[in-house]
C-alpha cells in the first residue's frame, strides 16, 4: 500500500481496533488549516474526572500555570515525496525517503516506500525529471519498505523535484501554501515525512503570551516516519508495534524538564511525537538526555513517567496514534469527548482542531 492509497476497511483490520473505532462525517476532516491557525478549536479534556470545555487555540495561555513546561518537537518535514520512471520500463514509481539507512552495510543508502513497486528488483534504476538525479534499488525491507541508494545528494534532489508528503486522507496533491501549512513554528531540524500535527496551532503571538505567563518551552527531535500513516496490522493490541524513527533529547531540555517537576509545575507534552520521544528517555523514571531510534509502542496500560499533560490533535479511528491518546486520557473518556467534538463541529486531523488533555 502507498502512501496515495486509501486506508483498509475495518473488515480488513483486527478485530480489537473496533474498540478504537468512532463515526467521522467526509466534512469533518480539514482539507485545509483555519487562518490564523490559533483560531483554530481547542477541546479541555480532564483526564480523571469532570466536563469537558471548548476553548479557542489562542486561550492556552489562559489553561496553564506559571511555571508549566511545555517541550515542543522541533523536527523540520522534507520534501521527501517524489516521482520517477523505472529506466528499463518508463513505468512512474512514487518515492517516498523515509530515513538515511542506519546499517552499515550499505552506507549512503536510504530506507523509502515505493508506490507502484510490483516489479522492481534488486538493481533497478529509478530515474528523477531531468537532470535531478537517480536511485538505485538495492532490496525490499520490508512490505512496502525499500532500501535504494541515491546517485547524487538526496536532500538536493528533494529540493529539485520533491513534494511535501501531505496526508493520503486530504485526497488532493500539495499545494505551494502546504510548505507553509504543514511546518510548526517550531521547525528546525530537516527530517520527517509528517508533521507532529499538534504543533501546527502556535503562533508568534501564543508563543509571546505564553513566555509572559512563565511557561517554558523545552525543545526536542523525533523525525517522523511512516508509522504515523501506516495501518495497524497486529491481531492483538500486545502485538502491535510501531516504526523506529530517530530521537534527541538534548541536555538542556531534559535538565529543564527535571527542574519543572522539581518545582510543581506540570510538564506537557505537545504531541504524540513528544510523548513516545519522553517515555522512550524516562524509562527509568527521570527525563535523560540521549539520542538514537525508539519503537516505542504506547498502549492501553501503559504507566505514564514523564508528563502530565498532552496537546494533541484528533486523530484517525483504529490508529496507532488513537491507541496512544486513549492511553494517557481513559478510552472511553477520549472517544466520549471525539463523539462530542464531531456533534459540535470540530474539525478532525491533521490541518484540523486540537485537544488538550490534563
Amino acid at each position: 500500500m502507498t502512501r496515495t492509497e486509501g486506508r483498509r476497511t475495518p473488515a480488513d483490520e483486527p478485530d480489537w481496533l473496533a474498540e478504537y473505532d468512532y463515526s467521522l462525517p467526509d466534512e469533518a476532516i480539514a482539507r485545509v488549516p483555519v487562518e490564523p491557525r490559533d483560531a483554530s478549536r481547542l477541546l479541555l479534556l480532564p483526564r480523571s474526572a469532570g466536563e469537558v470545555g471548548h476553548h479557542r487555540f489562542a486561550e492556552l495561555p489562559d489553561l496553564l500555570e506559571p511555571g508549566d513546561c511545555l517541550v515542543v518537537n522541533e523536527t523540520r518535514v522534507l520534501p521527501a515525496r517524489m516521482f520517477s520512471r523505472l529506466a528499463r520500463t518508463g513505468r512512474r514509481v512514487e518515492i517516498l525517503l523515509s530515513h538515511p539507512d542506519p546499517d552499515p552495510a550499505t552506507p549512503g543508502a536510504w530506507v523509502a516506500i515505493l508506490g507502484g513497486s510490483h516489479g522492481l528488483t534488486g538493481g533497478d534504476v529509478l530515474a528523477l525529471p531531468g537532470d535531478a538525479g537517480t536511485f538505485r534499488i538495492v532490496e525490499r525491507v520490508e512490505r512496502e519498505r525499500w532500501r535504494i541508494l541515491p546517485e547524487g545528494d538526496p536532500l538536493a534532489m528533494m529540493e529539485a523535484v520533491g513534494h511535501l508528503p501531505i496526508p493520503p486522507y486530504l485526497h488532493r496533491e500539495d499545494r505551494t501554501e502546504d510548505r507553509t501549512w504543514y511546518q510548526t513554528v517550531f521547525a528546525r531540524e530537516a527530517g520527517a515525512i509528517a508533521a507532529p500535527t499538534a504543533g501546527l496551532h502556535f503562533t508568534e503571538s501564543v508563543l509571546d503570551r505564553l513566555r509572559a505567563r512563565d511557561v517554558a518551552f523545552a525543545r526536542i527531535v523525533l523525525h517522523v516516519g511512516p508509522g504515523t500513516f501506516l495501518p495497524v496490522r497486529a491481531t492483538s493490541v500486545e502485538d502491535h508495534r510501531v516504526l523506529p524513527e530517530r530521537y534527541s533529547v538534548s541536555d538542556e531540555a531534559a535538565l529543564l524538564i527535571e527542574r519543572t517537576r522539581a518545582r510543581g509545575g506540570r510538564v506537557l507534552a505537545v504531541g504524540t511525537t513528544v510523548a513516545r520521544t519522553l517515555e522512550t528517555v524516562a524509562a527509568q523514571g527521570a527525563v535523560r538526555a540521549g539520542s538514537g531510534w525508539t519503537d516505542l509502542t504506547i498502549l492501553p496500560g501503559h504507566r505514564f513517567r514523564s508528563f502530565d499533560g498532552l496537546i494533541t490533535n484528533f486523530h484517525l479511528p483504529r490508529s496507532s496514534l488513537l491507541l496512544l491518546v486513549a492511553a494517557f486520557g481513559g478510552r472511553e473518556r477520549v472517544l466520549a469527548a471525539y463523539r462530542e467534538a464531531v456533534s459540535r463541529g470540530y474539525r478532525f486531523y491533521s490541518y484540523g482542531d486540537a485537544m488538550l488533555i490534563v
